[in-house]
This record gives C-alpha cells, sequence and structure tokens, in this order.
C-alpha cells in the first residue's frame, strides 16, 4: 500500500517532508533516487486531496520570464516520459498552448515572451486571426489581435501523475503517510529538530515544507511569515462532446482558460478575485457566472452546452508572482517549495530534481537564491505576468 493511515510512525527521518501532493512527492522521490534514506512525507489528508488532484493539467513552457521557460522546457521532457519511467499512464497530450491577446499592448507583451521563448529553443510563434482560425475555427476571432502559439505545449491527467510518483517513492523505500496532520514543527536552539503529529512525534534535523496554500500557517508554527496566502480558485467540466478541440485555449485578459480532456469534456477556469480569504475548497454561482459567459463569449458553440460538476482548490500567490524556494536563514534545517501560484504542478518534476541536486550537492544555487524567502527583506522583487486563473 502507498498510503498509510493507521499505524506507528517512524521514531526518526532523515528527512521529513510536509505535504504528500506532487511537488513533495517529486522531491522524496528525487531525495530517495540520489541515495538519500529514511525520508518521510506527511500529508494532512489523502493523495489528490489538495491542489494536485484539484487542477486542469496544464503543462506549459509559455511564460513572460527566462527562468521559467527554461524550467518548463526541461520539466515537460520529463512529464513526456513520465509514463514510460513510472510505468502508469498520465494521459500527456501534447495539444499546445493558445494564448489569445485582445489588445495591441497584450500583444506586444506576448510577441515579447514569445522572443524569450524562442531563444530558449521552443517553437513559439505569434499569429494572425487567419491561423487561430485554422487551429480553432470555433474561436470567435472578431475581438482578437493576435495570438501566442506553442504545439510542444499540453495537458496530462493529474491524479495518476501523483499516483506514479507515490508508488515510485514507495518503491524507493520512502514511508508516505496520509491523513497525518503536522500540529508543531521542533526546534532545538533555533534548529529545526523534528514534526509532532496526533499520531505521534517524528525527530528529523531536516523538514521541507511542500503544502501548497498550507504553508503559511506551518511556517507560523516557528515565527517565519511568509509573504504567500491562499486564494480559492475554481474549475468546472462539462458534459462528454465530441473530440474538436485540440490545444488549451487561455486568456490572460480574464484569466479564462479551457480544454478537451480524452474523454470529450470541456474543462476550465477563470479569474475570479472575489473570493473568501484563506483555504477554502468550496463551489460558488459567482464562478460558474463569470466562466460561462467568458466562454460563450469566446466559443460561442459552447454556449448551451451542459456543465456536469464543478471544484475548487487554492492557489498559493506570492506578491511577486514567483515560488518561494529553498532555506530559511531564521530556522536552519527547515526548507521551503511552496508559493508556486497555480503552476505548482506543471513545474513539480523539475522542482524536485533540482532541489535534491541543491540540497545534496550543492548545485542549481543561483535558482535556489533567485527564488529565496530573503528576497523579500532585501527588495529583489521579480515578475511574472503569464498566469491564468
Amino acid at each position: 500500500m502507498v498510503e498509510r493511515g493507521p499505524g506507528a510512525l517512524p521514531e526518526r527521518a532523515d528527512t521529513v517532508i510536509i505535504g504528500g501532493g506532487i511537488m513533495g512527492l517529486s522531491t522524496a522521490w528525487n531525495l530517495a533516487l540520489a541515495g538519500e534514506k529514511n525520508i518521510v512525507v506527511l500529508d494532512r489528508t489523502y493523495l489528490c486531496g489538495g491542489a494536485s488532484g484539484r487542477n486542469g493539467g496544464g503543462v506549459r513552457a509559455q511564460w513572460s520570464s527566462e527562468t521559467n521557460i527554461r524550467l518548463m522546457k526541461r520539466s515537460i521532457a520529463l512529464c513526456s516520459d513520465f509514463a514510460t519511467r513510472m510505468r502508469i499512464n498520465v494521459w500527456f497530450r501534447r495539444g499546445g498552448y493558445l494564448f489569445l491577446a485582445r489588445t495591441d499592448e497584450r500583444a506586444r507583451q506576448l510577441e515579447a515572451s514569445a522572443e524569450l521563448q524562442r531563444d530558449a529553443g521552443l517553437p513559439t510563434r505569434i499569429i494572425d486571426r487567419a491561423e487561430i482560425r485554422e487551429i480553432v475555427p470555433e474561436l470567435d476571432v472578431s475581438r482578437v489581435v493576435a495570438a501566442s502559439w506553442n504545439p510542444d505545449d499540453g495537458v496530462v491527467f493529474p491524479w495518476p501523475f501523483v499516483w506514479g510518483y507515490a508508488r515510485a517513492c514507495a518503491q524507493l523505500g520512502v514511508a508516505v503517510h496520509t491523513h497525518t496532520d503536522v500540529t508543531e514543527i521542533e526546534t532545538v536552539g533555533g534548529r529545526v529538530s523534528g514534526v509532532v503529529t496526533p499520531r505521534g512525534r517524528i525527530a528529523s534535523p531536516r523538514v521541507v515544507v511542500c503544502a501548497g496554500a498550507w504553508s503559511p500557517e506551518l511556517t507560523r508554527m516557528v515565527g517565519v511569515t511568509l509573504p504567500s496566502h491562499p486564494h480559492r480558485h475554481e474549475i468546472c467540466s462539462t458534459e462528454p462532446l465530441k473530440p474538436f478541440l485540440r490545444p488549451l485555449v487561455g486568456d490572460l485578459a480574464d484569466g479564462l482558460y479551457f480544454s478537451q480532456s480524452m474523454r470529450g469534456e470541456i474543462v476550465g477556469g477563470i479569474s475570479n478575485p472575489v473570493v473568501p480569504s484563506g483555504v477554502d475548497q468550496e463551489s460558488s454561482l459567482r464562478f460558474l457566472g463569470l466562466y460561462a459567459r467568458a466562454l460563450a463569449r469566446a466559443m460561442p458553440v459552447l454556449g448551451e452546452v451542459k456543465i456536469l460538476r464543478q471544484w475548487a482548490g487554492c492557489y498559493d500567490l506570492t506578491p511577486d508572482g514567483n515560488p518561494l524556494v529553498g532555506d530559511i536563514d531564521a530556522v536552519p534545517g527547515l526548507y521551503l517549495l511552496s508559493g508556486f501560484m497555480g503552476h505548482g504542478f506543471m513545474m513539480a518534476p523539475i522542482m524536485g530534481e533540482l532541489f535534491a541536486r541543491w540540497l545534496l550537492h550543492g548545485e542549481e544555487r543561483a535558482l535556489f537564491e533567485r527564488w529565496n524567502l530573503r528576497r523579500y527583506a532585501e527588495g529583489r522583487l521579480l515578475s511574472e505576468s503569464m498566469i491564468l486563473g
């Protein structure tokens, strides 16, 4: 069994990872693959109970920063090899991402991003209305100025991706314990010494927080305030339709995005600034109204399609749209892999690999310094504009 419910926790671990989503599991697997022993992953609910099981499964290399572009180029390569390596079908489908620009200013922004992407070796192009219609004839392009198109981006089915990592972790001896909430992060002399759960204490000199939207409440246990905060993001799925939509379509103006699953459903979401504060995974009628109107404007043929189900998860938002990774100066032994906005799922394959190399061998120092929590105290804020939802 991968998920471990009742039963004794180990008394000691070399590394405790808090968060059994894809980021935590990818990190655990890569550490174990590098030869680390005695790794424990703890999750407060069940596998796929958090953001990893509640997202749209998009994986793309179209970003506005060179760092994100190059990282996602490598992460997509790992995604494409995942099914073969982990022996589980994740339904990876390279249908491309089509970003719509409805103003000249947005078109210029997409062009600047596309230039960075081409410099990184991506086939991204800025295309006009005629070519947009060739790719997706059903789109209403009357108010579209141009679009950014990369045919190599794609979509995976999130659940088997998580399950694949969890099974691979178990095969390497990683202990994955679900339904195990961390109630205290212990320190001795200011340094991490272990964690406490309702099922017992685990002594450990190293704790990695990979808990997404729950990360701020965990670091507050040791007096560390993160600049990130949870933000509810909703998604819905329609009745299955005959396959017709190959790419994921995104509109950065209102955060609308939608794609068609292997089973024919239209799956998508949209930005909604009016949501309850804190961690909230409930659904709302407001979202349905926003999404339905935007979807029908973008693709009128979907105006009468039936919605079958709706769900929500939480983005882990940071002020500058970039993650929080690496060590925490104030608490030696405590590490972060959080603040990934809505794209932690797609970055997890490469971030788990890079974290293991950084932690064990000191590699990738530039990235882990760039995204370290201390950048806020030092005034080194970054930027990233291509964020959907």
